[in-house]
């Protein structure tokens, strides 16, 4: 078996014998461990468990510092591609005025034109609670007023003295923003 911090290597591998697997990819067979080591201190590489848990188990003769560096460089490269969605949260009232709705609208589009995700939420006070239709209202009107730049991906649904709402990006329209951006950068320059 591997150990925490990877496959064993050389002189950590205690078995009898196991199925070497040369630097080229070629097979040797299956042979002693301590044979196998002199191969692969021959050439000036090391002996690394590749699969502990078949019978034998198979080696390969690598050069392990390299091959940890690759690993390390192709996980780097695997966190750089992926992107972290952040879900941002716009609050409304069931009272809200034109003025701050569209104000509100305007910053709901702007997140969405980044890639976010935003969860809507109605928030309602006292005897609001008793016309809740008034806050599904806002909720379809918002809902209509970025149809182009989203999807519903969760209905409007009621928690407590909250209605909420989740919409996230299209993902053409993200895609379309991002190649814009791309050319708007260098038309600048």
């Amino acid at each position: 078996m591997s150990t925490e911090r990877g496959p064993r290597v050389n002189y950590q591998i205690k078995i009898a014998s196991v199925r070497v697997i040369d630097d080229e990819g070629a097979q040797l067979g299956i042979m002693e461990v301590h044979e196998a080591r002199r191969i692969a201190e021959e050439r000036g590489l090391d002996l690394v468990e590749v699969a502990p848990n078949a019978r034998p188990p198979v080696c390969k003769i690598m050069d392990y510092g390299r091959y940890k560096y690759e690993q390390a460089k192709k996980e780097k490269e695997a966190r750089k591609k992926q992107h972290h969605i952040t879900v941002k949260e716009m609050k409304f009232r069931p009272k809200i005025d034109d003025h701050d709705y569209d104000f509100k609208v305007a910053h709901v589009r702007e997140f969405l034109e980044k890639g976010d995700k935003v969860k809507l939420t109605i928030m309602f006070r006292g005897r609001e609670m008793m016309h809740q239709e008034f806050g599904r209202a806002i909720l379809d009107r918002v809902k209509e007023d970025i149809a182009d730049l989203a999807i519903v991906e969760q209905t409007p649904k009621s928690e407590g003295r909250n209605m909420t709402m989740v919409v996230a990006p299209s993902r053409s329209e993200s895609a379309g923003v991002k190649k814009q951006e791309s050319t708007e950068e260098t038309d600048e320059e």
